[in-house]
């Protein structure tokens, strides 16, 4: 027997369609984000080097 008060979602299968023109102000390249990645794990391992915490 199905329960007649419960509704399932209908399934897209991953079809779903968002606009596809959406404008930003703030427009950022995935080169970029990863390059700033880089530089903060250089500049992160760069203060350890030089200024270690001695506890």
């Amino acid at each position: 027997m199905a329960n007649q008060g419960i509704s399932m979602p209908s399934g897209a299968g991953g079809l779903m369609r968002y606009s596809e023109e959406y404008k930003s102000r703030l427009k950022i390249k995935p080169a970029h984000v990863v390059l700033f990645i880089i530089l903060m794990i250089v500049l992160v391992t760069a203060l350890k080097l030089f200024f270690p915490i001695s506890v």
